[in-house]
């Protein structure tokens, strides 16, 4: 059955690629964005499609569309834009939830949250399982971000809870890809960028750090797999790949791919920035049959490919 779906932020890295995907399944897609980290270029190659809209849009003023599905993807998720106005971020994630948590109880759409692994803050249990509360500080300069999710995951339960609305919450881990913003302050864009131009790579810390780093076609594939299960899963679950690496090790990693002259410099460790970061799984394994499939030594190779045509100017020539 044909279906009606928008995705908010759909003009962004995750969002552009999940309106490609569910165009690609036979879906209508509005796409929805007030373009703050959105890129219509990330769209132009979809704009000529007749099931495809484009609406530029903030979320945090009401909407009302006819839609069978939301995926709430709006709001800036790299430190460097959402740090940039955190009233904004929080209006975003708050406001912007309770608009888009209102339409879905309006029209009755299914709606899906896409949240983050910052709701875990720096943890203190590794892996962190959807069942850690986490450990966030609350006036620290990223707990406009934090806490703007924490805060939207509270209301969709509410709105699940009272209302009996169908929720979905994605709790995202770390993701790559082609269509990640340049300058995005984003450790795997930072470090393709500056190694691609043999600028020095910048490392915070010792990067003894850690993380987890999922490639963009496989989170896709679990959005779309938990907005398929049955109403009575709400999640909040996990989407992330487990491989877990040092800052440092990517930096290497990135080096060794590009055949970069690039040296490492370390600057100090921002505030906040958690130590550790990798997702506990099973249950999206459980419940969406679903795990990552592509590792960094492929999806690397694919995203510096992107950064290298689009800092040659070769992406978006007629």
């Amino acid at each position: 059955m044909r279906k009606t779906t928008l995705v908010t932020g759909g003009a962004g890295f995750l969002g552009s690629h999940l309106c490609e995907r569910l165009l690609n399944y036979g879906h209508e897609v509005i796409c929805m964005d007030n373009c703050f980290t959105g890129n219509k270029e990330n769209i132009y190659h979809l704009m000529n499609n007749p099931r495809f809209e484009f609406m530029r849009h903030d979320i945090t003023f009401s909407l009302y569309v006819e839609v069978d599905e939301i995926y709430n993807l709006a709001c800036p998720a790299s430190p460097i834009h959402y740090q940039l106005d955190p009233v904004q971020t929080t209006k975003t994630s708050v406001h912007g939830a309770i608009n888009m948590l209102g339409l879905a109880k309006r029209v009755k759409a299914k709606i899906m949250q896409a949240s983050t692994s910052e709701v875990y803050g720096d943890p203190t249990i590794h892996p962190q399982p959807e069942s850690y509360w986490g450990n966030v500080n609350p006036i620290g300069r990223r707990a406009c971000y934090d806490e703007g999710k924490r805060c939207a995951e509270t209301l969709c339960f509410d709105y699940y809870r009272q209302h009996n609305l169908p929720i979905k919450v994605a709790r995202i881990f770390n993701t790559y890809g082609p269509r990640m913003y340049m300058h995005d302050g984003r450790v795997v864009s930072n470090f393709i960028v500056q190694a691609l131009q043999n600028e020095p790579i910048t490392i915070y810390g010792q990067g003894e750090q850690t993380r987890s780093f999922c490639y963009v076609d496989d989170m896709i594939e679990g959005f779309i797999r938990l907005m398929d299960t049955e109403d009575e899963f709400t999640g909040p679950v996990n989407l992330g790949n487990s491989g877990e690496f040092t800052i440092r090790e990517l930096a290497e990693k990135v080096l060794e791919l590009t055949g970069s002259k690039s040296e490492l410099i370390f600057e100090p460790l921002p505030e906040d920035d958690p130590k550790q970061r990798k997702p506990e799984t099973k249950l999206a394994q459980e419940k969406l049959g679903w795990e990552p499939k592509i590792g960094l030594e492929e999806g690397l190779p694919r995203t510096i490919e992107y950064f290298d045509a689009y800092l040659k100017g070769k992406l978006f020539d007629a």
